[in-house]
């Protein structure tokens, strides 16, 4: 739903969690991970800085989202909202692929010199589908910013957190 009568501060307010996430995902999950691979064959636990760094901002996102609705005007309590769903869906998948890649250490027996072929081709598959989501919320936050700065709210949230009296929404 599109609510015309928002002051431009509220929208650029509503903005922020979702160019936060954007940062994060294309920032530390592509440019960094990308520039990490480089030394991941002299420091392989350099590529952990990816992960503890992502879910330190998802982490804020989610918290920032739950005292949001004390904080913030109903609009941007709503895109807090939307950036932490998906925050935790995004948590859920890095941890998703982490509990992979322990059971392929553990399958080596802990070593990382005893990794063959096979559980390199494993943890292939262990990482797309959160490379895969990566993407996907590129794309969705992406979409999630233009909303936040045209008015726009998904039909969900409106259900879920009604809006206050003085907003009108056009649909």
């Amino acid at each position: 739903m599109i609510f015309d009568n928002l002051p431009e501060d509220v929208r650029k307010k509503a903005r922020y969690p979702h160019e936060l996430l954007l940062i994060n995902l294309i920032t530390n999950h592509i440019l960094l991970f990308v520039g990490l691979l480089g030394v991941v064959k002299d420091e392989p636990w350099l590529l952990l800085i990816v992960p503890v760094l992502s879910i330190s901002i998802l982490t804020y996102l989610v918290w920032r989202a739950l005292i949001s609705q004390k904080r913030d005007h109903w609009f941007v309590f709503c895109h807090w909202q939307l950036c932490a769903r998906r925050s935790r869906f995004f948590i859920g998948m890095i941890a998703l692929m982490g509990l992979g890649i322990v059971v392929i250490l553990v399958s080596a027996g802990g070593n990382l010199n005893d990794l063959r072929p096979g559980h390199y081709a494993i943890g292939g598959i262990v990482m797309l589908p959160t490379l895969f989501s990566v993407l996907v919320l590129i794309l969705m936050e992406s979409d999630a910013v233009h909303k936040a700065g045209i008015g726009d709210v998904p039909e969900w949230l409106v259900k879920k957190y009604p809006p206050p009296e003085e907003l009108k929404a056009n649909g």
